[in-house]
């Protein structure tokens, strides 16, 4: 199901937010944090959090998917060459992963945590079926975001997800209070 533009209103009482964190990687390290504190309290999150492999041989590292809560693991970037510039998203296993997360919704869970709404969601494919399925089932989803789809982001929620700041005790807030969980840091 893919939510047409202007879905979403000012008055929905759909729970998504949005988190930017400056510098690579670390929104990717802030989501798996907030996953891992939700899971040690009981809390069944689904989605997908990003872990970024450096590689000796290229300055560009590895990207893999895990799927939460517990696997499996998608390699999602090809390997093109140290001098390649082009996008390495390998886009079949970035489809894999999000059916495979699909199957979790429909198993159910607590809560959509999404490591990016990407170029592939701004172009309505990728995670973004996966959001309005969450929200539609009154599933809190949380995303990462980079300020290069921002815009798309923005349209495709109807300008209803609240931004987090990207420290961990605001997400964990924000987390917390939408899975009802009991707010308390580790």
């Amino acid at each position: 199901m893919l939510f047409p533009s202007g879905t979403f209103t000012k008055g929905s009482r759909m729970k998504i937010a949005y988190t930017i964190a400056s510098g690579r990687g670390n929104t990717d390290l802030l989501l798996a944090k907030i996953a891992d504190r939700l899971m040690a309290r009981g809390i069944r999150p689904i989605g997908a959090v990003q872990i970024n492999e450096d590689r000796e041989d290229c300055p560009r590292c590895d990207m893999d998917l895990k799927v939460l809560p517990d696997g499996p693991v998608f390699r999602i970037s090809q390997s093109l060459g140290k001098e390649s510039r082009g996008c390495r998203l390998d886009p079949a296993a970035l489809e894999m992963a999000v059916a495979e997360v699909g199957k979790g919704i429909a198993g159910g869970a607590d809560i959509l945590i999404i490591n990016k709404f990407g170029k592939h969601e701004a172009s309505g494919r990728g995670f973004r079926e996966t959001i309005a399925e969450a929200l539609s089932r009154d599933m809190p989803v949380l995303v990462g975001l980079n300020g290069m789809n921002e815009e798309a982001f923005m349209e495709f929620t109807g300008g209803v997800a609240s931004q987090v700041e990207a420290e961990l005790e605001a997400v964990w807030q924000w987390a917390s209070e939408a899975t009802h969980t009991k707010v308390g840091s580790d």
